[in-house]
């Protein structure tokens, strides 16, 4: 009903990406939805959802077929958060293992480094985590305090990591670390440190709102030793790097949040349609119309806006404010829709076997996670007044 009413997208019209748009709906459906109540009751999903991902190619999806990818573009990963939102699936962290850290590790290791993990992570035999941020601090990632100490052909690694996503079942991770400490060249760099290493230990996954099938957890780091060879990048770059590569990492969030409003949007339409009150269907009356109206008519300008940013993404054109921007919007009218679709539910919204109140506890986290919304809001207004910024830090130099 839903797709009578918006406009197609031209950037899954390929045949391409109809075929793997339902090998997709196929996966979700056979080898997913069934285990979603079991894999929150134990707050993680199981392996075999990674590897199965992994034999169908799902996984790593726009890296180069010389490294375990299908060497698709960025827009067949695209469509796949977009199915998984769709259904509220929040279980397998699928795409921060293939749209960030493997983008991590394609742009900035070395060849050793890509050989060694991008095909195993293609297969889904090994996941992956980001640990950024820490106890105190959040946004600020200038502020870490975990420390890489140089002992000659490795560091060693004392700090904290908390709200790791994929963290309780990864096996490697990419740690921001500080590095040079007390002296002139202090700086964060970025260590690739393997879960199995001595010292690094992991919290039990963390119990959240929603989203409890994703295996949040804390990450502990007691004089963990790490090989010179596992520095990404070089040193002292990791702060660049990370602002680099959070454009992506918005964008998903973003895609995430237009799927999950559509499919919020779908499913009450259904339920609206089928469940009456005074002897007639809800979608008779009119608030319920004018309602799924505005809902729909909000997702399908988002749908356009994010369309746009993937192709720029595609391009390598994607500016950190149109990230922000997408990433800002989209999460907030995902909110919304969410919550108006679930006041249309009444009171069965509020039960947690309907899929609609899934989605309200798990799409909350998006308007804190990859940056706050009142971060965004602080990067587009930087954009916006990037000359003013730039003369005010040349008078201030001048003095």
């Amino acid at each position: 009903m839903l797709q009578n009413v918006l406009i197609a997208r031209d950037i899954y019209a390929s045949e391409e990406h109809k075929m793997m748009q339902k090998m997709i709906q196929d996966f979700i459906h056979n080898e997913i939805i069934d285990h979603i109540d079991t894999w929150e009751k134990n707050g993680m999903v199981s392996r075999d959802i990674w590897e199965r991902a992994g034999a169908l190619g799902l996984l790593c999806i726009d890296m180069p077929e010389h490294y375990g990818g299908t060497g698709l573009d960025f827009s067949f990963s695209a469509l796949f958060i977009e199915e998984l939102a769709k259904q509220g699936i929040n279980g397998p962290g699928f795409s921060l293992h293939s749209d960030i850290i493997a983008p991590y590790l394609l742009k900035y290791g070395n060849e050793a480094q890509k050989l060694k993990y991008l095909p195993i992570m293609a297969t889904g035999k090994m996941i992956t985590s980001l640990g950024m941020t820490e106890p105190n601090c959040g946004s600020d990632l200038k502020a870490i305090k975990t420390t890489a100490v140089d002992k000659g052909d490795h560091y060693v690694v004392n700090g904290q990591k908390t709200f790791i996503t994929n963290g309780y079942m990864s096996d490697m991770s990419i740690v921001a670390v500080k590095t040079n400490m007390g002296t002139e060249k202090e700086g964060v760099s970025l260590l690739i440190m393997e879960s199995a290493s001595d010292g690094f230990e992991k919290g039990i996954p963390f119990k959240k709102i929603g989203m409890k099938a994703q295996d949040t957890c804390e990450l502990f780091l007691d004089n963990v030793k790490v090989p010179k060879e596992n520095l990404l990048g070089e040193e002292g770059m990791g702060f660049k790097i990370m602002m680099t590569e959070l454009a992506r990492e918005r964008l998903t969030v973003a895609l995430n949040a237009i799927g999950g409003a559509e499919g919020a949007i779908e499913k009450t339409i259904e339920y609206t349609s089928t469940r009456t009150a005074f002897k007639q269907p809800i979608a008779n009356f009119q608030n319920t119309q004018f309602k799924l109206a505005e809902c729909a008519t909000q997702l399908q300008i988002h749908q356009a806006f994010l369309d746009r940013c993937t192709r720029l993404l595609v391009n390598h054109e994607l500016t950190a404010e149109s990230a922000s921007m997408a990433k800002y919007s989209a999460t907030e009218m995902h909110g919304k829709v969410v919550d108006e679709c679930l006041q249309l539910f009444g009171g069965y919204g509020y039960i947690w076997d309907y899929p609609i109140a899934r989605m309200y506890a798990d799409n909350r986290v998006a308007r804190i996670y990859a940056g706050t919304n009142e971060i965004m809001k602080l990067l587009i207004a930087r954009g916006l007044f990037k000359e003013l910024f730039q003369e005010m830090k040349r008078a201030k130099r001048n003095k």
